[in-house]
């Protein structure tokens, strides 16, 4: 009795202590100003009147080109930016306090200071470390700032999920930046280093594309429901202070150019002839349907129908896949509907394949012990299931399998293709987060080539294991190491048993739903 009594004691003061911290962290009052809104693409800028040009002969189909590399990709946000003369809008889920962190911001800082409207929302799980700075470029006459669901305590900022769970645990995955209202870059990548796979430590092999066309006006308008929604908030009603961040920023930025791994960046960047082309006119672009598919900013507060969600969307657009379905994604838990939706394909004989992180590779552990719940219907379904290696000894390329593998791979990339015909490359991965809690966006591409060169990327067996069911029912790894040598593996390659019995363990826990 004394033991129930304590235990109802101590959850009643949990209650009051929660509902306190709530009082003394409210979010704050959203101010009644109307927001700004995109400024329509025009042949007034340098890339407006090479793109209109371009578009002017292909009537309504949008231009688009693929970012495999990781220093391509980042070369192009830096040069779009160096190019804006009327305005930059550009949204993130992470934006990390590192090398291309601090490149990228400051070009937004200097296309603010040579007239340029910059508007900036990201959200507010992913910008540690920079509070006061974006505060002072808030203060910038030409720039803006917004936070999407954010943080009311602000140090330490975990703590607010103690007492606003349910809302914290909704998050803007979304990435993307539009430049001059007439090109876009959207994809998997934040912005940081492993998402640009250069330097020391994990890179995150990932996916953007970059669009000119029609497609951007969508991107523009998506941008403006994000900006206005009402879980996004001008920086002044969020962020401390930006007393010294400008000082704080220009110092970093300094650190990061002239480190080994700015230089390199700054060499690729320099080298890199991705804009130059755009407004020389040449033909780099494919012309094409391109389909913008995004989640309703409300889902950040938790006010849409599931039938309205991204995935949802996907799914009404794309036909019945006949012959072939490829799908890479980083955390990859299909769940049962899921499941029974990729094994129903395998069973009516389309080639079915999905590729994520091994155990070996990932850096969510959780999400593994997720994944391996399904993994072993959709084999012995006729799925072929390839894990990616952690492959070191692997020379790296400039191709789409530099997506895919690399010095300390991790998968990020998020993208499938249908029938060798249609890609999707965007932010939304095939996990219950990015189907019910987290924004997504992306464009659907009707693109044989490039839906075709994810098919070959996947045919590169040396990058992968082939994870197969084994005479006597249970799995295995094969390892192809080349001129017909396979190394086969019983348990998960490369890794402990305490490593193995943890992600077991993880999997008892009944938190499926938030990874």
């Amino acid at each position: 009795m004394r033991l129930l009594r304590f235990v109802l004691v101590l959850v009643g003061l949990c209650v009051v202590a929660i509902f306190s911290l709530r009082i003394a962290f409210p979010l704050p009052d959203r101010p009644d100003v109307a927001a700004t809104r995109a400024i329509p693409g025009n042949a007034g800028t340098t890339l407006g009147a090479a793109v209109t040009k371009r578009t002017a002969a292909h009537e309504e189909k949008s231009g688009v080109v693929s970012l495999f590399d990781g220093r391509d990709a980042l070369a192009a946000r830096i040069l779009l930016a160096r190019r804006a003369e009327e305005t930059i809008d550009a949204q993130y889920y992470i934006w990390q306090t590192d090398t291309t962190g601090w490149l990228l911001l400051d070009e937004l800082r200097a296309a603010a200071e040579r007239g340029v409207r910059v508007r900036l929302l990201l959200d507010d799980n992913g910008i540690p470390g920079l509070d006061s700075v974006l505060a002072a470029l808030n203060d910038m006459e030409n720039f803006e700032v917004r936070i999407f669901n954010p943080f009311t305590l602000r140090e330490p900022k975990l703590v607010s999920y103690l007492f606003d769970f349910p809302r914290l645990n909704r998050r803007m995955h979304n990435k993307a930046m539009t430049v001059d209202g007439v090109a876009a870059v959207i994809g998997g990548r934040n912005i940081g280093d492993i998402y640009f796979a250069f330097g020391d430590g994990t890179a995150y092999f990932d996916l953007d594309a970059l669009a000119i066309g029609p497609v951007v006006d969508d991107v523009s308008s998506n941008f403006d429901e994000y900006w206005t929604s009402e879980s996004s908030y001008p920086a002044e009603t969020v962020l401390p202070d930006g007393t010294g961040g400008l000082a704080a920023m220009e110092s970093a930025t300094a650190i990061a150019r002239d480190s080994v791994a700015g230089s390199g960046y700054l060499e690729a960047v320099a080298e890199a002839p991705l804009v130059e082309r755009i407004v020389a006119g040449e033909p780099i672009f494919e012309w094409t349907d391109v389909t913008l598919v995004s989640d309703d900013p409300e889902k950040g507060i938790g006010n849409t129908d599931r039938d309205v969600l991204l995935m949802g969307r996907i799914t009404a657009i794309l036909e019945a896949p006949t012959s072939r379905v490829d799908i890479v994604s980083a955390y990859l838990i299909p769940g049962e509907a899921g499941t029974r939706l990729l094994t129903g394909y395998a069973e009516k004989g389309i080639e079915t394949r999905v590729v994520t992180n091994s155990l070996e590779a990932t850096d969510v552990a959780p999400v593994h012990s997720a994944w391996v719940k399904y993994r072993d219907d959709l084999i012995r379904s006729g799925v072929d299931v390839l894990e990616l290696r952690a492959s070191p000894e692997l020379e790296q390329s400039s191709s789409l399998a530099r997506l895919l593998t690399g010095s300390m791979s991790s998968l990020h990339a998020k993208t499938f293709a249908i029938d060798d015909a249609r890609i999707f490359i965007g932010s939304f991965n095939f996990d219950p987060r990015s189907a019910s809690l987290n924004t997504e966006m992306g464009f659907l591409i009707e693109s044989p080539t490039m839906a075709q060169t994810l098919s070959r990327a996947l045919d590169q067996r040396n990058i992968f294991y082939e994870v197969e069911e084994g005479d006597d029912g249970s799995l295995r790894w094969i390892e192809d190491r080349g001129s017909g040598e396979r190394v086969v593996y019983d348990t998960e390659p490369n890794t402990s048993a305490m490593q193995r019995m943890i992600v077991r363990m993880m999997g008892w826990l009944p938190v499926e739903w938030i990874l």
